[in-house]
Order: C-alpha cells, then structure tokens, then sequence
C-alpha cells in the first residue's frame, strides 16, 4: 500500500511539471508594429529564456485594421481554436483619430474579434497590444485634429482607447505604449523607434516582448535571460521598466472578472490632453458633449451627455486607477451620488473620454 502511495504522488507530481511546461498557444493579429523584428518569435525567445514556451501563429499584413482582420484569414485562424490568448493589434493610428470615427470604424469591429474568441476559444483569452504615439505625432492628420500634433497627445489618446475597448469587451491588455513612455521619460538616451519615427527599433521590439512575456505568463520580466543583442545595461532597463510599469500593478491590465467593482493596482489614470479643460465635454460632429456640474462637488454632481441618443456605460476610476462602479449614463441630465465617496480626485471614463471630477 505504501508503495503504491508514492507512485500516485510521484505520477501526480510529474503530471504538475508537464502541466506547468505545457506551452501557451498564442495567436498574433495585427500589422507591420507586429511583424517588424519579427515580434512572436521575438516573445518566444524571451519566454524561453525564462523556462517557458510558446506556440504560436500570425496574421500582420502591413497596415490591416480590425474591420479588415473580421474579414481575412485572422477569422479563420480564431475560429480554429485551441488558442489560450489572442494578441489583437488595431492600425497604429485608427484609434486615435476623432471619437466619432473611432466609434464607427474601430470599435465595432474590436468586440467582433473579441467574441469571436470566445466563442471558439472558451478558455482564451483576448488581449488588446496597446502600442504607442508616432516620435513627434502625427504630423499629417494632426491638421484635421489638433491633440495628434504632439507625441503626449497622440500616445494618449491611443491609452484611452485602448483602455476602453478593454473594459467594454472584456479582454486584457498589454500595454506596450506604457511601457515606452516610461522609457521616453526616464530614460530618452534608449531609441525606441526605427528611422521612420513610427515602427520599432531592436529595443522598441525587445520591450513589447518584454511586456507580453509578463502578460502572457503573469511572471515578473526579471526572469528573462535574454537581451536580444541589446546592450546588457539596456536590456536589463527595459526589463526593470517592464516590472515597474506592467508586473507590479497587473491586475489594472487584465481583464476584469465579470461585477468585480475594484481592482488593487497602483496605476494612475492619464488624463493628457483629454481634461476638462481640452477635449472634454467640447461637441464634435460624430462626437459627444460631456460635462459635470458643480465640479467641484459635495454630495453630488450632475452629469450631462449630449450628442448620443443611445444610453452610454461609463466607469468611475479613483485616483490611483481603481475601478468604484458602472454608471449608465442617458442623453441628458444624470445625477451622480458621491456621498459615500471620500474627499478627491475621480476620473469618470465614457467611450473612451474621460472627465475629472473633484468630491471635496
């Protein structure tokens, strides 16, 4: 009997380390921000290099958006199944032109993808790569819509939107863009960027996968081993940027469990260029108004939303990016209660706007 007793925790013992070595399958889809330096092998080095595996497929032709991945051959490859996560990449700059344009050629499309996913991958996961602002904006469309003219302004309109097709669709993200303006920020001596301002460089790249790696595994990037021909100092920055930005306050990138209210990170909500004093509650054609009043507030703060004639969910975040409540929000006056709330600042996050509001 004893004997017996140690095969079946021997076999239960090997049966956990094949478990843990089993390799996630990964599915890239995205454009030429994937495809340069060839960015899923690139994850799979790094993986490696911290004992972990990947397999892995992709879809990235140059320039393809979300609308035309619902129609090509990504389709396809989701309705395979068998993925445990999806790396859904939009065109670099779609997400961040006007709200109204966002909604109709971005949006729909993302929660397409996104259910389609589950639908044939009950236990994958969808995950959002968040990418980044062009080095000094984007100059061309910038004299259509002014907040694209700088690389702040365009990075975070690309945070926003991203963050908000997250939360909306229920999928995870990783956030590549978070993790370059950490870099651009605290450390501009790393060139992130190829020659054309806008794709990666080695180190750009290094620092995605860097990021997926965290994401993918829930591991901290300290594990890799790897500097993909990086400098050693440099690599090991990026590493360091990435457990600072992405492992350290996980649970604000991954999706959200269904009627969780609050989230433990330590991540602040970024309001650049889109406070009450920007963009905010100025109406657009194909965009909507959205203002609060009084702001500052005391037991409460009525909330106006014009420009929309249907109900529009909006998040309430407090100031170190926890998630409070779901509000639904009607075209009109709609009265926020914040009586229960203690004295600061709040963000209330709506279709990928954001609005400060002040409880004194």
């Amino acid at each position: 009997m004893k004997k017996i007793s140690l095969l079946f925790i021997a076999l239960l013992f090997l049966g956990s380390i094949q478990a843990q070595d089993a390799p996630k399958r990964v599915l890239f889809i995205g454009n030429s921000y994937t495809e340069v330096n060839n960015l899923p092998q690139l994850v799979g080095r790094v993986c490696e290099s911290a004992g972990r595996r990947i397999d892995y497929a992709a879809n990235t032709p140059g320039g393809c958006t979300f609308s035309q991945h619902c129609n090509n051959q990504s389709m396809t490859m989701i309705q395979e199944g068998n993925w445990d996560f999806v790396v859904l990449q939009e065109q670099s700059q779609y997400p961040s032109f006007p709200i109204g344009q966002v909604q109709n050629e971005c949006f729909p499309y993302a929660q397409q993808l996104v259910e389609a996913v589950y639908q044939y991958n009950p236990d994958g996961e969808p995950m959002f790569y968040m990418t980044w602002g062009r080095e000094n904006g984007d100059s061309y469309n910038a004299q259509f819509y002014p907040p694209l003219a700088t690389y702040e302004g365009m990075d975070s309109l690309l945070y926003e939107r991203y963050m908000y097709m997250a939360r909306t669709f229920d999928a995870s993200v990783c956030p590549v863009g978070r993790v370059w303006r950490h870099i651009r920020t605290n450390h501009p001596e790393i060139g992130l960027y190829s020659g054309d301002g806008s794709h990666p460089s080695a180190a750009g790249s290094y620092a995605a996968a860097c990021a997926f790696y965290t994401m993918i595994f829930r591991s901290n990037p300290l594990e890799v081993r790897f500097s993909y021909d990086l400098e050693e100092h440099v690599a090991e920055t990026i590493r360091q940027t990435v457990k600072t930005v992405v492992f350290d306050t996980i649970s604000f990138w991954l999706r959200q469990t269904p009627g969780d209210t609050t989230s433990t990170d330590t991540t602040t909500i970024d309001t650049t260029t889109t406070d009450t004093n920007s963009h905010v509650g100025i109406a657009r054609p194909g965009a909507f108004a959205l203002q609060a009043s009084p702001n500052p507030a005391r037991q409460h703060t009525v909330v106006t939303l014009q420009g929309t004639a249907a109900p529009m969910q909006a998040v309430l975040f407090d100031i170190k990016g926890r998630k409070l409540r779901t509000i639904l929000l009607a075209e009109g006056s709609n009265d926020i209660r914040l009586e229960d709330l203690p004295r600061g600042i709040y963000t209330l996050a709506v279709n990928g706007r954001t609005l400060k509001i002040v409880k004194q």
